[in-house]
């Protein structure tokens, strides 16, 4: 017995030995307990038995259940909170409720807390191993259909970067063979692209793995600090500098340093940074001795680094130094066929995170964020599922879940206005979004592989490809 007053018919983990899978019966009554144990166990199911909503609520926390048969009328605790904090602390977890006091309110109130099915008694056998068997092939389904999207996910994974459309492709294999060697990897993109994640990978994927990864984001840190948080300062070398204190290049030894936003930092220190680059080595502030390290640079930017040197704001030969292998992130309006996959992934990841039981995103919804130009990229269609997840309370993320900006954007009004050309907008512009509105559409059904997109459209993938990069090209 797990605990007083509960009863246990067969034990161990759903769907072990053969079982088709565990039951908990929640219910005081023994003449119940024993009838569902015995036709339960006749099936095949594990069973165990709990008198009480908090007992109940306790062997939860130890052991796994395929699906639960639960009162209405318990002793302490009723059937109705029980289920409630079922669903929080278990959204997977199908509840069938039972009662002897059979209304169509309580029934109504039961389904929309979240409970499977509802069973009056006195129930019919047949009844209660029809329902037990549909709610756990269910929860099999589920369990199935969220190993397969996870097995898809990991294929086109690149450490912790979502995407399988050709450019990423082509950024994956750049990575695999610049990671390996010492060179210096300048990334460059729009905010929101995943710079930094690029940075881990290179990495991650070298001989430095085992060493530090230090992140410096150069437009956090106030430039009168810059210096001494880079490079480190001796014992009294500035008023407040109590004691001696390493920098993050020091820091890096070994492994790699990451400077995002290079292009914010002062010329003075671009000096010192290409001392580093050259040399080896830095001396710290107050100090005359110069420390000798090995560190690999990996640089970000936003902006174009050339036209800054142009304009005398970046040093030219701390660019040549930086640019020595360039790796070019696309934004996501240029890997639109990428966004179901990040919106699956990014809904796992929210959904673990809060707690949630969500499949999906509505047919409706995945159009519109697929047909969204996301001017922040990857971040801000990460903050837009985070969003649309806390604010659901169902198993699908509707249309109405999404931001006004991504629901009411200019694409929107041309693909919604049917016959009439709103405002501003020419013939030309409206054939287009038509256009792009088919293509969109076909390629979320065909979750983003093209060649599966051509063939519903009926065009050959050349001729798709090159409306794409069309679409593309601003």
């Amino acid at each position: 017995m797990a605990d007083s007053g509960t009863q246990t018919a067969v034990s161990g983990r759903a769907g072990a030995a053969g079982l088709p899978g565990q039951v908990l019966v929640v219910d005081d009554e023994e003449v119940v307990q024993d009838v569902l144990r015995r036709l339960l166990g006749r099936a095949g199911y594990g069973v165990t038995i709990t008198g009480s909503g908090e007992e109940a609520l306790s062997v939860l926390e130890r052991q796994r259940f395929d699906a639960v048969l639960l009162d209405l009328m318990l002793p302490g605790r009723d059937g109705m909170s029980v289920l409630q904090e079922i669903q929080t602390n278990h959204p997977e977890l199908p509840v069938l409720m039972m009662t002897a006091f059979s209304s169509v309110e309580t029934a109504v109130e039961a389904m929309k807390v979240g409970a499977f099915h509802y069973l009056p008694k006195p129930f019919k056998n047949e009844e209660v191993l029809n329902l037990i068997g549909q709610a756990i092939n269910q929860l099999r389904l589920r369990e199935e259909n969220q190993q397969l999207r996870k097995a898809l996910l990991e294929r086109h994974r690149f450490e912790k970067i979502v995407g399988r459309s050709r450019p990423m492709q082509d950024l994956y294999r750049m990575v695999d063979q610049v990671a390996p060697t010492r060179s210096t990897v300048l990334i460059q993109g729009e905010s929101g692209t995943g710079k930094e994640l690029f940075a881990q990978a290179l990495h991650q994927r070298s001989g430095r793995a085992a060493y530090p990864f230090v992140v410096v984001n150069c437009n956090s840190i106030p430039p009168d600090l810059l210096e001494a948080n880079l490079f480190g300062h001796t014992r009294g070398a500035f008023t407040g500098a109590a004691t001696a204190r390493k920098g993050f290049v020091e820091a890096a030894d070994g492994g790699s340093i990451f400077f995002d936003e290079i292009s914010s930092i002062r010329p003075e220190i671009q000096t010192k940074l290409l001392r580093v680059m050259q040399e080896k080595e830095f001396t710290p502030i107050g100090s005359t001795e110069p420390v000798r390290v090995d560190v690999r640079i990996i640089a970000a930017t936003n902006v174009n680094l050339k036209t800054l040197v142009e304009r005398a704001e970046f040093r030219e030969d701390l660019y040549y130094r930086l640019n020595v292998i360039t790796l070019t992130l696309p934004p996501l309006r240029d890997r639109i066929e990428d966004v179901p996959l990040l919106v699956e992934h990014f809904l796992q990841k929210f959904a673990a995170e809060n707690g949630r039981a969500i499949e999906r995103f509505t047919p409706e919804a995945l159009n519109r964020l697929v047909r969204y130009p996301w001017p922040g990229n990857v971040r801000e269609l990460e903050n837009v599922i985070e969003r649309a997840v806390v604010l659901c309370t169902g198993r699908e993320v509707g249309l109405e879940l999404l931001p006004p900006d991504v629901r009411e954007s200019h694409q929107a009004a041309l693909d919604e206005s049917g016959g009439d050309l709103p405002p501003g907008v020419s013939f030309n512009e409206a054939v287009d979004a038509y256009e792009r509105r088919l293509i969109e559409s076909a390629l979320t059904r065909a979750q983003g592989v093209q060649k599966k997109a051509a063939e519903l459209l009926g065009l050959k993938p050349t001729t798709l490809n090159e409306k794409l990069r069309r679409f593309r090209t601003p």
